[in-house]
C-alpha cells in the first residue's frame, strides 16, 4: 500500500526516460546491428545477416587473445589498485601522523597531473627496468590511483571509529580492523570503484601503445585500432568487422556493469553525502 502523501507515478516521466535511454543507446545498438551485415550488405543499402564478423575477429585478427590480454591486465590493475587505495585511505581516515595532510594534498594533487606528462617518465622508467613489451609494463603504472584513495578515505571517513574501538578492544591488529571491520562495511564503495579503475584501463589505448610492441601482448583498443587499417581490397573499411570487434569490445564491459551496478549506485551515492 503506497503512502497517502505519495503521488502516483508520472507517466509521461517513465516515457521520456525511456526515450533518453533508447536515444542515447542507439550508436551501440546500430553497431550491433551492423555487426551481423556483410561488408557488401552495408555497403549496397541491403540487408545479410552473418556471424562471419565475428569468426573473422576472434579467428583471423586475433581478438580472443587481446581479449584475454585485456582481462588480464586490466583485472590485475583493479585488485592491486584497490588494494593500494584501500589501505592508503584507511591510514589516511584513520590515523594522523606528522606530514599526514601535507602526504594526503599531495595524493589529491595527482588528479591535476595530466596523464599523458608521465608517458616519457614512465616508459624510460620501465625501459631501464627491462619491463616493456611485458604484462608487468602494463600494469605497474596504474596501480597507484589518487581518485580511488581520495573517494575511498572520504567513505571510510564516515565509518564510526566505535567499531574500530571495539574491535582492538578485542585485540584485533590495524590490519585485523581493515579487514573485519572497514572493508565489508566499504563493500559499496569498493565495488563501485573498482568497476571505475576496470573500465578506465579497460579502455586505456595510448600506454599500452607506447609500452608493447609485441602483437601477443596488444589488448583490444590496440586490436581494434588495426582493424581501422584492414584494407578488403578495395580501398574501403570493413566497418561491419570493426563494428563486431567493438561489440566483443564492450560486452565484459556491459556485463561487470550489470553485476555490481546496486553497489555502484549505492557505493557513489553514500561517498557523494559522506
Amino acid at each position: 500500500m503506497k503512502p497517502e502523501n505519495m503521488k502516483p507515478e508520472n507517466p509521461f516521466l517513465a516515457v521520456l526516460a525511456l526515450a533518453a535511454g533508447l536515444l542515447f543507446l542507439s550508436p551501440v545498438l546500430y553497431s550491433i546491428w551492423m555487426s551481423f551485415q556483410t561488408a557488401d550488405a552495408y555497403y549496397t543499402g541491403n540487408i545479410e545477416f552473418t556471424l562471419r564478423n565475428y569468426e573473422l575477429a576472434i579467428g583471423q585478427y586475433n581478438f580472443a587473445r587481446y581479449l584475454v590480454n585485456s582481462v588480464i591486465v586490466s583485472g590485475l590493475v583493479t585488485l592491486i589498485g584497490l588494494a593500494v587505495a584501500t589501505c592508503a585511505a584507511f591510514a589516511f581516515a584513520r590515523y594522523t601522523f606528522a606530514g599526514s595532510n601535507l602526504l594526503f594534498g599531495a595524493v589529491v594533487a595527482t588528479l591535476m597531473i595530466p596523464s599523458h606528462i608521465t608517458l616519457i617518465p614512465n616508459y624510460l622508467t620501465l625501459a631501464k627496468a627491462g619491463l616493456l613489451d611485458t604484462y608487468a609494463g602494463l600494469v605497474l603504472p596504474a596501480v597507484s590511483n589518487g581518485f580511488a584513495a581520495f573517494f575511498l578515505r572520504q567513505y571510510i571517513r564516515g565509518i564510526p571509529r566505535a567499531l574500530d574501538e571495539a574491535a582492538y578492544m578485542d585485540g584485533a591488529s590495524p590490519l585485523k580492523v581493515l579487514w573485519r571491520v572497514i572493508i565489508p562495511l566499504s563493500k559499496p564503495a569498493i565495488l563501485s570503484m573498482g568497476l571505475y579503475i576496470f573500465i578506465s584501463e579497460w579502455n586505456n589505448y595510448i600506454w599500452p601503445l607506447v609500452a608493447i610492441g609485441r602483437e601477443d601482448l596488444y589488448t583490444l583498443q590496440i586490436g581494434l585500432a588495426r582493424l581501422y587499417r584492414v584494407n578488403p581490397g578495395e580501398d574501403i573499411i570493413d566497418w561491419p568487422l570493426v563494428m563486431a570487434a567493438s561489440t566483443i569490445t564492450i560486452l565484459p564491459v556491459l556485463v561487470g556493469f550489470i553485476l555490481v551496478e546496486r553497489h555502484l549506485i549505492r557505493g557513489m551515492m553514500m561517498g557523494a553525502v559522506k
